[in-house]
């Protein structure tokens, strides 16, 4: 119950946060990504302030013995730069910049009810569903 329950105050936080700072609008993240263009830095400082609220959260994590909510970590087995991190890091990029999301922030704007927020969720399902069948082959 804890667990749910954290679970859930924390996606409401991130939430509130990604509407907030305005990474829930595709055309801010665009403006972004716009490096030669109409360049919005708004995003820098929100991915700056992210980046220090997760360092100091390393610094926490590694001195606790266990997590509040479960019995152990569950930190990234490799540091390994593959072809499959590269290859998911494209896609990624590559569709953040077409449709101004990412997999948070879309999640998070199915609350607007936008048609093309729901054709992107529901791509990134199939998307996600995809990799896993290739990768259980």
């Amino acid at each position: 119950m804890m667990r749910a329950f954290l679970s859930l105050l924390s996606g409401t936080i991130f939430g509130f946060g990604l509407a907030l700072s305005g990474m829930m609008n595709p055309a801010r993240v665009r403006g972004f990504l716009d490096l030669f263009g109409d360049w919005d830095p708004t995003l820098a400082f929100v991915m700056g302030g992210a980046m220090l609220v997760m360092a100091a959260a390393w610094l926490v994590q590694r001195r606790l013995a266990r997590p509040t909510a479960d019995r152990d970590f569950h930190l990234p087995e490799t540091q390994t730069i593959d072809a499959p991190l590269l290859s998911g890091a494209v896609l990624f990029g590559v569709g953040w910049g077409l449709a101004g999301l990412c997999p948070g922030p879309a999640i998070a704007s199915l609350g607007t009810a936008l048609p093309q927020v729901l054709v992107f969720v529901v791509a990134m399902i199939v998307g996600m569903a995809t990799v896993r069948l290739f990768q259980q082959r």
